[in-house]
């Protein structure tokens, strides 16, 4: 039987899995998503997994050979039942939840029914069947952008984003349901995987929109330092808190920090600078208007710093990012130049530009 997890401030470490562990059978939410895919063709090359669970209103476009698609829609009424039905006949004993937006939605009763009420469902599928690991996709912003906010936040920090914002508030209700799941004495093992904000070629998040708009809005008088996570790596940390055993919440990012005036020189994009008061009325007549990548709560994260101290996820869960943050926004970048030049070659009557004699 896995051991039960330590206090999300303090994680356990059991001994590493082995050739000779029995073969794993893992269910994995949002499968659809970038997470999901890329996560599920890690799986399938994987020796010690002899199925996979894809869990999603859309298949995954992984080639499948180890995986089975189920199409399940959290936010239904049936979605428990259906859920335990699945993890029962299927024999799983891991589920990856990865069901969350990583865009703000503005309607925030459809965020509210899939990340809170589908965690909810997810739990209690859980409970009624024989999953012992429960691995969980959240985010260090959620510890907030605050100017209180010590260099490094570790994951004994208390989570402060804006709970009047429904990104935050639902994500970090999912995390207390999720820990409550793996309380010490229960047989279960639960591990929190907050990843910095993700960045990459094939990315399509806030942040990635932030970088590609018109504009970039900046708070004048304000440089706080960012940290990211390549999509890559983020990748790789699910697929090790996996097989680690674990207990707890992780803080992933990869190393270093840049100022936000690095990434937008980096990324080529144009600063918008304005007083926060200009910036909080611009940014939600945006939003409103469907121009802004998010909505006024955000820029909390563009006046001040969000940085997450990731020793624990080294020495407790192993993990040791390929990329660095700079690495992981210039690859960004680079991908953003060839998308560019990609837009430009694709306009009319700019292929050819040959005279008729």
């Amino acid at each position: 039987m896995v051991p039960p997890p330590a206090s999300p401030d303090a994680p356990h470490v059991g001994r590493s899995p082995s050739s000779s562990d029995p073969e794993r059978v893992i269910a994995v939410t949002g499968s659809a998503s970038f997470l999901g895919t890329n996560l599920i063709g890690l799986l399938e090359d994987t020796p010690r997994v002899r199925r996979v669970l894809s869990l999603d209103v859309a298949p995954p476009t992984t080639p499948r050979d180890k995986t089975v698609h189920h199409d399940i829609d959290l936010t239904s009424q049936r979605a428990e039942d259906r859920l335990t039905e699945i993890l029962r006949r299927e024999g799983a004993d891991t589920l990856v939840h990865l069901a969350f937006h990583d865009i703000p939605n503005r309607y925030h009763n459809a965020s509210h029914y899939l990340e809170s009420v589908g965690t909810m469902h997810m739990l209690n599928a859980c409970r009624r069947s024989q999953v012992q690991k429960f691995v969980l996709w959240s985010q260090t912003a959620l510890y907030g952008a605050s100017p209180k906010n010590p260099c490094y936040l570790d994951e004994a920090r208390p989570l402060c984003a804006r709970t009047s914002e429904a990104y935050f508030r639902d994500k970090m209700q999912a995390e207390r349901d999720v820990l409550e799941f793996g309380l010490p004495g229960r047989g279960r093992n639960t591990t929190i995987v907050r990843t910095a904000p993700i960045i990459g070629p094939n990315i399509d998040n806030y942040l990635t929109r932030y970088l590609t708009q018109a504009a970039s809005p900046t708070v004048l008088g304000f440089d706080p330092l960012w940290q990211f996570l390549h999509e890559s790596d983020a990748v790789a940390a699910l697929k090790r808190a996996i097989f680690a055993e674990v207990g707890g919440a992780f803080n992933i990012a990869g190393d270093g920090v840049l100022r936000l005036s690095s990434v937008l020189r980096l990324t080529g994009q144009r600063r918008l600078p304005m007083t926060r008061p200009m910036a909080d009325a611009f940014v939600t007549a945006a939003w409103v208007f469907r121009h802004s990548a998010f909505p006024a709560a955000f820029l909390d994260y563009v006046q001040y710093a969000c940085v997450a101290d990731t020793e624990r996820a080294s020495r407790h869960l192993g993990f040791v990012p390929l990329y660095s943050s700079r690495e992981a926004v210039m690859d960004f970048a680079s991908s953003k130049s060839s998308r560019h030049v990609r837009l430009i070659a694709e306009k009319p009557g700019i292929a050819s530009s040959g005279h008729a004699s």
